[in-house]
């Protein structure tokens, strides 16, 4: 006679809808962690969204040793 607490037998499927559900749960409860986009994809420090002109952009990337 089968009870209710009887756990199911193991199989492929079932390990891999119980993954499944775990990181769904998981996703749920703790967000995305990861941002969408690394800052190498963004414009940051590229200047295409600063709009300086090339005189200021040359004085910004003066090492400090040479700047007085």
């Amino acid at each position: 006679m089968d009870t209710p607490n009887t756990p199911e037998p193991y199989t492929p499927e079932s390990r891999a809808l119980q993954e499944r559900e775990r990181r769904r749960r998981a996703a749920e409860l703790l967000g995305d962690l990861e941002p969408q986009m690394s800052r190498d994809e963004t414009a940051e420090g590229w200047n295409e969204e600063g709009g300086t002109s090339r005189e200021e952009q040359l004085v910004r990337d003066v090492p400090p040793h040479h700047s007085g």
